[in-house]
């Protein structure tokens, strides 16, 4: 079972590094799936906001509220404001430029896949 386990954790790792490597993008777009599922679902899911419905990360709305570039989401993420805390301590800048595009990315296609 334990080789088993540590078998299909390997392929797993080799089909990632695979993915990476051959298409960055796509890699990139599941890594800030995965960051905004892990600390950003919660309150925003499907672009949603469960707390202020106006402070939603749809495209009308971050224009509206002059979050709308990757440098201003990244601020937002990164220092927080009002009822969203700040994520400076809790990810890496790597993380945070990287769930900044994803939610820009999903917010042009209007949360959908």
């Amino acid at each position: 079972m334990k080789i088993l386990r540590q078998s299909v954790l390997c392929t797993i790792l080799i089909i990632s590094v695979f993915l990476f490597i051959s298409h960055p993008a796509l890699a990139s777009q599941d890594i800030g799936a995965a960051i905004f599922e892990a600390n950003c679902a919660g309150c925003h899911p499907k672009g949603g906001n469960i707390i202020r419905r106006g402070k939603n990360l749809k495209e009308r709305a971050l224009k509206r509220n002059h979050v709308d570039t990757v440098e201003n989401v990244i601020s937002l993420v990164t220092q927080g404001k009002n009822n969203m805390p700040a994520y400076e301590e809790r990810l890496n800048s790597q993380q945070i430029e990287t769930v900044s595009n994803y939610v820009l990315e999903q917010a042009a296609k209007n949360w959908r896949n």
